[in-house]
Order: structure tokens, then sequence, then C-alpha cells
């Protein structure tokens, strides 16, 4: 997770606003209680070393709420941790609805681990609509995202247990009918094949090296391990998919929408591979370029067949 070192102000005041600043909607762990680490449960995997559970401090967490093996995470058998964001929860929950710390405040701990979920997905909605509304092709409907923008910012500004009550699944609803004309306005500009609709398909493990992509809907889609290689993803629609393990090595997301930090840190790609500019490079990927992508293909989703042992 992000170890912010610069403190910086420790108010958050609001949430970024609709001229397509995100500041405040990226984690700034240097004002969080350490949150993630503490209300979050998680359970021994190939992404946790350990299980632990909700409301539980994880052992890795220090007394000034950053983590003790931030530097060698994925060495130490928590690359889960490596893929989460917030989208700036932690920091809205920490400095502005409670202001004080579990630690300092043990009475409002239970409540402040029941809070921060809300926000945080009440945060990334703002993250998909500030991104809607910065594409000029959403200026037919862009009163109503600004709308939507300043409802949803109007709730994680509530109390705590005004949060607790906000009914979240119902204003994803209502929001996603936005990013989905959203979605449609872009994948319609994007060229290429912008009828290819995947929406929530299996492609798990799937031959897509070189496919062309562009302007595809491949919202919810199961990508993981994927051979996305050199595929052209600008314009797609990439909300909600799973990109773990999908190998993204020269691939082009440059324009592609809904896209986020925590899909681009669960997939690999390497120095080749164009991202969006709101999104960075993970650290962990390998920063030699790649030999020549194969030319563009068609989709596949055969599966490779698995070796015979020879015995």
């Amino acid at each position: 997770m992000p170890d912010t070192h610069d403190h910086g102000d420790a108010r958050v005041t609001a949430s970024a606003g609709p001229d397509g600043g995100r500041a405040a909607l990226r984690a700034d762990c240097a004002n969080c209680f350490g949150l993630c680490c503490v209300a979050l449960p998680f359970a021994a995997s190939a992404d946790f070393a350990i299980s632990k559970d909700a409301g539980r401090p994880c052992p890795n967490l220090r007394d000034d709420f950053r983590c003790g093996i931030h530097a060698r995470l994925r060495d130490s058998g928590f690359p889960g941790c490596t893929v989460y964001d917030c989208f700036g929860a932690g920091q809205k929950v920490s400095q502005v609805t409670f202001g004080r710390s579990w630690r300092d405040d043990p009475a409002t701990a239970a409540q402040m681990f029941e809070v921060f979920p809300v926000v945080r997905h009440l945060h990334e909605l703002l993250w998909y609509l500030d991104e809607a509304m910065s594409l000029p092709v959403t200026r037919p409907i862009h009163a109503e995202l600004r709308a939507a923008f300043e409802e949803t910012e109007r709730l994680t500004m509530g109390a705590p247990g005004d949060l607790l009550g906000v009914d979240v699944a119902a204003h994803r609803d209502k929001v996603n009918t936005l990013l989905l004309r959203t979605s449609e306005l872009v994948r319609a500009s994007a060229g290429g094949r912008a009828s290819a609709d995947h929406r929530g398909a299996d492609l798990i493990g799937a031959r897509l090296r070189g496919a062309d992509l562009r302007g595809a809907n491949l919202r919810g889609a199961y990508l993981i391990g994927a051979d996305l290689r050199g595929a052209d993803l600008r314009g797609a629609d990439l909300i909600g998919a799973d990109l773990r393990g999908a190998d993204l090595g020269g691939a082009d997301l440059t324009g592609s929408v809904f896209l986020t930090q925590v899909q681009v840190n669960a997939a690999r790609g390497d120095a080749a591979t164009k991202l969006p500019p709101a999104l960075t490079r993970p650290a962990h990927w390998p920063a030699t370029q790649p030999g020549p992508a194969a030319a563009p293909g068609r989709v596949s989703t055969r599966r490779p067949r698995p070796r015979r042992r020879r015995g």
C-alpha cells in the first residue's frame, strides 16, 4: 500500500472537483490511521502470507500507522497489499469523518472500520465520474455527471451514522447509468470494432496477443492470466475487468475508460505498455523493452493444453 512520507496538511476538506483534479482521490497514507491494515480481513494465500480478521491490526502496522515492511511487501509474501487502493477514502475517514485515531479513541474504532468501506465505494464512484467529466465526448451529459459527482461527494461528507445508512448498491446503480452512457459515447468514437461486446465474458487465459480491441466492451470481463501483449485497447471500457496476472506487455491502453490503478497493479506489463495519463507504471513491472509483438489477430479464447510429462 502507498506510504507517503510528506504529511503536509492533515486536514482533507473535499474530494477532487469536476475540473479533472484527482489529488483527494488518491491514497495519502501519511494522513490515514492505517485503516486498510486494520478494518479489512485477509486470508493466507498467494496474496497474503498470513490470515487476519477484520478489525484486527496487521502485525506489520507500526505505532505511527506506517507499514513496517512497505519496501519489501512482495518479497515478504504480501503482494495483495500492493494492488489495493482506497481512492483516498482512508484520509477522508481519518481526518474528516472522525479526526481522531482508533487508538486515541477506541470507542469509535468499530464504527470507523464500518464506515471505511462505505466511503471507499463512494470514492471509487467519484473517480469514475471525475474521469467521465474530463472526456470531451461526454459534453452532452456533462451536467448530469456533475450533479452525480456532487451528490456522491455530499454523501462522503456525512456523519458516521449517516454514512452507515447510505444504500451504496442503489447509489452505484444510479451512477452506473451515467457511466454506461459515457462508455457508449467513448466506444462509439474509438474506431475499430466498437461493437465488440465481451461484457462479463470468461476470457481467463485467453490468447489476445495483438488483438484489435479498440472500443470493446470489457466491463466485468474475466481476463485473469490473459495474453494481451501488443493488444490495442484504446477506447475500451475496462470497468470492473479482472486483470490479475494478465500480460499487458506492449499493450496500448491510452484512451481506455474506467481503468484503475488497482487493475494495473494486478496485471503484468513492461516499458512498452502505454497507460492512461492518470495512472502510474507499477514499480514491479520490468523496465526492459520486450521483443516485437505478434501481428494483430482475432480474439481467441482457446486455452493452451497442458504438456504431458515424460516419464
